[in-house]
């Protein structure tokens, strides 16, 4: 089986960064959902764990009290759903079809033989894992897990399986929150992933290769690494055995408290090699906040590119140590050219929170509300200085044409033909609404039917758009034929669209 997907690849020695997650029956990693559970009421924090006559550390009343709250999730995804559309080969890697091909052989549902041909639903399974945060029923667990799927079940230790409801996901940190109908379940204790010291013993639990209830243990490598194009999560380096199945599972402290998410391996081969990585409790908890009250993550937005300083960049600014985020350019219009921030400021802090190195300036800008007035210490001219800057919003997730953000396809509106991106909250109160997809690029039957870039899209049959995953709802129970409710121009018209 295909233990991961590659998330990037680091170098010529082909290390790879791959999500630690979820495995798919069948040789290919899928997404699923999770949740459910039910066993002692409270998981209470377990006492340090003994020594054994060895003199080595004994996990084993560690696991008996918090392995109640973990849980296995497995996950069903379909693909290949629909028509072949125009343009469309399904036989494409078919040898056979190319044989006939080339000796002009006609057959029935091949491109240029007349009719379409009905793409064959296929099943996709997963299993990942993750964790119960409260006894109502609300599970954590990665954003990869659950991506693109579409049901979603938990198994809890005591064997009991549940559906589950994904709340939430926030791709940017990989947390999703999903929801179980149970309650009276057993639930981990969060602890402070600040104060976990690199050389301490850390225990994961999980579901690797779907072996449930798997227990491994090893100790913090590193604190806040930054990974490439990570800019949300700063990630705690362990060397715990962490491989396809893992994802979305606890990472224990020895006084039984979840410090981290287990969400991200190196590897050469996509199989554990020493080096994991997990997403720090309180970053996912602060995700885990907004998604159940909201169903999305808010975040601050700048609107500013920045740089890391080296220690000679830092002398010529008239600094003492290479410390703080260079901004590089200042976008025109964007809440850091109104606070007059500009090109070559240093920002040291927000809020009074020190930014030690670029990379944790848009963590902590993305922490704040939109709207929000924060206080930026900058440098600029050798001097220290404070500047207010009221925040934006940044982007929500974008919808591409395969029906996923950022091109991640599922199958929910790949069938419409459409890229676009989520209304902001600023956006959503000018228009009074309370949420809309904003169309950037067009094909296929949105194209057809008349849709333009810049429309905003803001029902399906006449049910309000609040975000993208509810959006694919809405266009998967909608069949094949629905109007869209748009927003264009000043006015709003509704737009039929018709599949197939």
């Amino acid at each position: 089986m295909k233990p991961a997907v590659f998330r990037s690849t680091l170098g010529v020695s082909a290390i790879v960064l791959a999500l630690a997650g979820c495995l798919q029956e069948g040789g290919a990693i899928s997404p699923s959902h999770a949740a459910n559970g039910s066993a002692p009421p409270v998981v209470a924090p377990a006492a340090a764990p003994a020594a054994s006559r060895y003199g080595l550390p004994d996990f084993s009343a560690l696991v008996e009290q918090v392995g109640p709250a973990v849980v296995n999730i497995s996950v069903t995804q379909k693909v290949g759903r629909g028509d072949a559309t125009a343009g469309e080969d399904p036989f494409a890697d078919d040898p056979f079809y190319d044989f006939l091909r080339r000796f002009g052989v006609p057959v029935p549902g091949m491109p240029g033989n007349g009719g379409g041909r009905r793409m064959p639903e296929q099943i996709q399974q997963g299993v990942g894992s993750g964790f119960i945060v409260s006894a109502d029923g609300y599970v954590l667990t990665n954003a990869h897990v659950v991506d693109g799927a579409t049901e979603v079940t938990v198994k809890l230790t005591d064997k009991r399986d549940f559906k589950a409801k994904v709340v939430g996901v926030d791709k940017r940190t990989d947390v999703a929150l999903l929801k179980i109908d149970a309650t009276g379940l057993p639930f981990v204790k969060t602890g402070d992933a600040e104060r976990s010291k690199v050389g301490e013993w850390v225990v994961a639990m999980g579901s690797p290769f779907g072996f449930e209830n798997t227990v491994t243990a090893g100790i913090i490598s590193a604190k806040a690494r930054r990974l490439p194009d990570e800019n949300y999560v700063p990630f705690i380096q362990t060397d715990v055995a962490i491989n396809p199945g893992n994802s979305g599972g606890p990472l224990f402290n020895l006084a039984g408290e979840v410090i981290g998410i287990n969400s991200q391996i190196y590897s050469r081969s996509g199989g554990f090699m020493g080096i994991s990585f997990a997403i720090p409790i309180d970053v996912a908890m602060k995700v885990k906040d907004q998604l159940q009250k909201y169903g999305k993550v808010s975040r601050g937005r700048l609107g500013v590119t920045i740089q890391g300083l080296d220690a000679e960049l830092a002398q010529n600014f008239g600094l003492d140590k290479p410390a703080g985020a260079l901004v590089a350019s200042v976008e025109n219009g964007s809440p850091a050219a109104k606070a007059g921030l500009a090109p070559g400021d240093v920002v040291l802090g927000v809020n009074g929170q020190k930014v030690d190195n670029s990379a944790d300036l848009p963590r902590i800008i993305g922490e704040q509300k939109p709207g929000s007035v924060v206080r930026l210490s900058i440098w600029r001219d050798r001097k220290a200085r404070d500047i207010n800057v009221t925040l934006g919003e940044q982007a929500g997730e974008r919808l591409a044409a395969s029906g996923s953000p950022e091109g991640k396809g599922d199958n929910t509106s790949g069938k419409l033909g459409l890229t676009g991106r989520a209304l902001t909250a600023q956006e959503a109160a000018r228009l009074g609404v309370p949420g809309g997809v904003v169309v950037e690029g067009l094909g296929g039957p949105a194209a057809k039917a008349g849709l333009q870039p810049g429309d905003v899209i803001l029902g399906v049959n006449n049910q309000p758009i609040t975000g993208i995953e509810q959006f694919r709802k809405l266009l998967d129970a909608a069949g094949n034929r629905f109007a869209l409710l748009v927003q264009r121009g000043g006015s709003r018209i509704f737009v039929a669209i018709r599949l197939g």
